[in-house]
Formats: C-alpha cells, structure tokens, sequence
C-alpha cells in the first residue's frame, strides 16, 4: 500500500478550492454562459468552404450583408469548415434557409458547401434550458439522499460540496473561455456528478470501514489511510478515463470536443475533490468512531 501525505495538503487545497470556487462565481455571475442554439435558438448552419480564398472573414462579411441578426462565425474543425450561428425571426417559414442559399449563391456564386442546418424556436430553446437545470437540480438531490441514508450526515454534506465544487469550476472554466453550453454540456455535466459521486463513495466507504476498524486512529490520520487504500482503483479508473476522453478529444472531431473536455475537466476535479474536499471536511467535522456507532444504533 502507498503511503502519500494528502492529508499534509489539506489545508492548501481548500484554500486553492476557495479560490477556484470564488472565481468561477464571479464569472458565472458577471460574464454568464455562452448558450448555443440549443438554449437561445436561432439557426446553425455547418458549410465547406469551396473557393480556398475565402476565410473567416470574407464568410463573416457574407452573412452579414444579408442583415440576420447576432452572426457568429467560428472555425469547425478543417480550415474550411465554418459554424454560422445567428438568431432567426422567421422559422416557420419553409423556403428560410433556401432564400438564404439562393442570396448568397446571386451575390457570390456557389462559394459553399452546406453540411448540416439546425433550427430552434425560442420556446423549444427555453424548454430545454429549464429542463436541463431540472435535471441536474434533481441527479443533485438524489445524490444528497443516496448519501444521506448510505452514510451519516457528515458524509453527505462532504459529498455534496464535492458534487457542486466539480460542477462549479467545470462551468466556471466554459464561462470563462466563452465555449459553448448545448445539450451535450449538460449530459456531460451530468455524467460528471455520477463519476465524482462515485470516487467519494468508494473512499468514504472505506473511511467508514476503518472508522470501525481502528478505534485508536483519528480521523485526521485515517482518511489518509483510506486515500491510499483506494489510491490505484482511483487510479486506473481515472486514467483509462482520461485516455478514452482525450482521445475523443483530439480525434473525435469538432462537434465531440466540448463534450469531450466538460468530462475531462469532470473526471480531474472530480478526483481531486473526493480527496482535497470530501475528506477534509470529516476532518473539520470531527468525525470519530462514536459518530458512525451512534448512527448504526
């Protein structure tokens, strides 16, 4: 078994936590999530570039000559794949698009080579907005019960501040770089709560173990103990995780990379958090053998 001193940094990375924490809220709050078409809606266009001469900014220049309103260009994986993203007024109208492609084909031949088109209408982007706070609302809350009746109360509260740490900064970091929040974000941010809850359960788990097991060991010692003992299951879980995510990452192509990084920044802060936040706090809790014998009665 290894015997590496977390407990030595515990201090350091609350305060760290702290401060990661305090500027992710201040972004959050301030500055705001970058809301794809998904959530704001409007219309997304993918294109290929046929004529090698255009860049970013002659396709800007293109969609903005036909007055639609809040463009966005962004490059989408090749030097010739444009994302086109702007709000749409007119979506009940069939020919919308097509009237878009005959302009543009007039006023500049057939420059483009359209890919993919995605319409949402405000009441669907709304929609879905709600309904993805809902549902990380309530993987939270059955989180916080899970916990609650698996362990004691101490061990719930720790679970939880880990839960919404990893959350936090992993939105905080999107919020900060302006990098887009659609559906995929949030199945991501999702997966995030299930992975972290996870790592915390196992090291609780055998925190409680020892607890029982060592009546003489404080808290302070025994949660270091119980880090080491799960330290290669944390491990091999996270970096085979973390192999799979990078290489959808980097190979996985453009439309996978916010997913891809929400979950890499997930399975990273998640395991950190179960040791440097969930196990800290039994510490400052005090946490003792009598607490989980009196739970157990």
């Amino acid at each position: 078994m290894t015997d590496f001193k977390f407990n030595k940094f515990y201090k350091t990375g609350n305060i760290l936590s702290i401060i990661l924490v305090f500027i992710s809220v201040i972004f959050l709050s301030f500055k705001g999530l970058n809301y794809g078409v998904d959530f704001k809606g409007g219309t997304l266009i993918e294109l290929r570039v046929i004529d090698k001469n255009y860049n970013i900014t002659n396709v800007r220049d293109v969609f903005n000559s036909l007055n639609l309103k809040g463009v966005s260009v962004k490059k989408f994986g090749n030097e010739t794949d444009y994302i086109i993203k702007f709000q749409t007024e007119d979506l009940n109208n069939p020919n919308f698009i097509n009237n878009i492609k005959s302009n543009i084909e007039k006023k500049n031949g057939n420059i483009f080579e359209y890919r993919r088109v995605e319409n949402v209408g405000p009441k669907v982007s709304k929609e879905l907005l709600k309904s993805g706070i809902i549902a990380i609302s309530l993987s939270l809350l059955a989180m916080l019960i899970y916990i609650w009746i698996r362990f004691e109360w101490q061990f719930s509260l720790g679970a939880i501040l880990a839960l919404f740490h990893d959350v936090i900064l992993t939105l905080g970091i999107f919020s900060i770089f302006s990098l887009e929040i659609n559906l995929s974000i949030v199945a991501a941010v999702l997966t995030i709560v299930g992975y972290s809850m996870n790592d915390t359960v196992v090291i609780y788990d055998r925190v409680r173990d020892n607890l029982k097991k060592y009546s003489d060991i404080k808290i302070y010692e025994l949660s270091n103990i119980s880090i080491n003992e799960t330290l290669s299951r944390t491990i091999i879980t996270s970096v085979t995780t973390l192999l799979a995510l990078f290489s959808i990452f980097f190979f996985g192509g453009a439309i996978l990379k916010g997913f891809s990084l929400a979950m890499i920044l997930g399975v990273i802060f998640g395991t950190y958090s179960s040791i440097y936040i969930a196990c800290p706090l039994l510490v400052n809790l005090k946490v003792t053998q009598k607490t989980i014998l009196k739970e157990d009665k």
